[in-house]
Order: structure tokens, then C-alpha cells, then sequence
């Protein structure tokens, strides 16, 4: 309870400084009405975006195409991962494009997949693909090398080998680092998946970052700030609800808390 009264307490402070410093800003000249909204007009604007089904709309088609994007990109980077954590060949040359690849913005993909897939949900999907695939991929690797030795050891010394290993001993080690990693890879799936719906324009239906794009084009600053929390929403419960409670499990499980 002290700590939902400290929380909200801390969200009615922001609101309250959010609106002020709106109003501030516009007598003082330094921004337009229309480019310093108050929380009362972007609540209203979020309301009315789900009463009218946009929201919803928009919402729905985001989570699809990064379900499906974070999906491959796991189905890809896990694997991979394992290899480069395994073999020196590996590590030296998809460990090492995947440290540089990481560095490189979502963004940069977007006209790669563009000029490969046109205007198609296929360039979305690739966009999330890459974006989350290589935090993925070197969160496995570091996860399996940073296990203890002792626990390998341990294992072949009673008769363990091969894919029994694998499976019954490396893998749930690197359990923690494996899902720290996806969680990662969640967000910046989700960072790829809104240049990707900002820049690419479909018409096979809408998302969360084309409803940016046409806030931003109609210079309707209510909408920009409620989609953007909108998306903070939703990456919150996102964490709450599927990475948060699979950390606590693995701590608890390996005796971390």
C-alpha cells in the first residue's frame, strides 16, 4: 500500500508539473497551444481514440506484427546464439557481426526493407526481425559462457554428454541470462517495429506508429504524446506480466533473491 500511495503520489506531481509547465510555456511565447497540450486534452484524445476503435485498431495490428517479428527473431537468435557461445568459429565471425549490428540503429533497416520488400508487411516483420535478433543472440552467448564450468564438469563426470548437456544442464543455467536477453529483445523489437510503421506506408491497416505519423502531420500533439503513452503502457504491462514474473521464478529457482 506505501508503495502505490508513494507511486501515485509521484504520478499526480508529474501531471501537475506537465500542466503547468504547458501553460507556462505557451504564455511565456515559447510554444503554440496547439504544440503544448495539457494531460486533460490527451486524455481525451485517448478516450475518444478507443471509443472510436482506432485505438483499438492500431493496437491490435502493432501487437501482431511485433508477436510475429520477436517471434522469428527468437526462433533465430536462440540458436545462433548457442553456436557462437559453443564454437570459436562462430564466435568469431557471427559473435563478431552481431556486436557491430547491434550498434546500428532500427531506423537504418527501414530502407533496406523497403528496397527488398516494397511497402508490404513483410518489411515490417523484417525490421523487427533484425532489430531484436542480435540482442538476442549475444545475451545467449553470454549466458551460456558465463555459466559456471563446474556445472559441465560435474555433469560429464556423471555420464552426461552431448545434447543430454545441453538440454539437462547448460541451457537451465543460462536461464536467467536467456531471459534478461529476451527481454532486451522485446524492446527493441518494439523501438524497430515504430520506425518500421512510421516510415512504411501500407494500406493493409494501420498501427501505433502510423497513428504518430499522422499526428505528427496534422500537427495534433494530443495525439503524438497519447499514442507515446499509450505505447509506455503497454511496454509496462508487457513487463509485468510475461518478463517479470519468469525473473522472480529464476531467482527464487537459483537461490538470487
Amino acid at each position: 500500500m506505501k508503495r502505490f500511495l508513494r507511486a501515485g503520489a509521484f504520478f499526480v506531481l508529474v501531471l501537475l508539473a506537465w500542466h503547468y509547465g504547458a501553460l507556462y510555456a505557451v504564455k511565456k511565447g515559447w510554444l503554440s497551444p496547439v504544440l503544448a497540450p495539457d494531460p486533460l486534452s490527451v486524455g481525451q484524445y485517448i478516450c475518444g481514440a478507443f471509443r472510436d476503435g482506432s485505438m483499438t485498431t492500431a493496437i491490435w495490428v502493432t501487437f501482431r506484427r511485433l508477436l510475429v517479428g520477436y517471434s522469428l527473431g527468437l526462433v533465430i537468435g536462440l540458436p545462433l546464439g548457442l553456436l557462437t557461445a559453443q564454437f570459436k568459429a562462430f564466435r568469431d565471425t557471427i559473435g563478431l557481426v552481431a556486436l557491430g549490428l547491434q550498434t546500428l540503429p532500427s531506423v537504418c533497416w527501414v530502407p533496406l526493407a523497403l528496397l527488398w520488400f516494397q511497402q508490404s508487411e513483410k518489411a515490417m516483420f523484417f525490421v523487427v526481425i533484425m532489430g531484436s535478433l542480435w540482442s538476442v543472440l549475444i545475451a545467449t552467448e553470454t549466458g551460456v559462457r558465463n555459466m559456471p564450468p563446474i556445472y559441465v564438469r560435474a555433469a560429464r563426470t556423471m555420464g552426461s554428454r552431448g545434447l543430454h548437456t545441453w538440454i539437462k544442464v547448460i541451457l537451465p543455467a543460462s536461464l536467467p541470462f536467456l531471459v534478461s536477453g529476451m527481454k532486451q529483445g522485446w524492446a527493441f523489437a518494439w523501438r524497430s517495429l515504430m520506425a518500421a510503421e512510421i516510415y512504411v506506408t501500407i494500406l493493409t491497416g494501420d498501427g501505433l506508429g502510423r497513428l504518430l505519423h499522422y499526428g505528427r502531420e496534422l500537427l495534433a500533439m494530443d495525439q503524438v504524446l497519447g499514442v507515446m503513452i499509450v505505447i509506455v503502457l503497454i511496454g509496462l504491462m508487457a513487463d509485468k506480466i510475461l518478463f517479470a514474473p519468469c525473473e522472480r521464478f529464476l531467482h527464487r529457482r537459483w537461490g538470487l533473491i
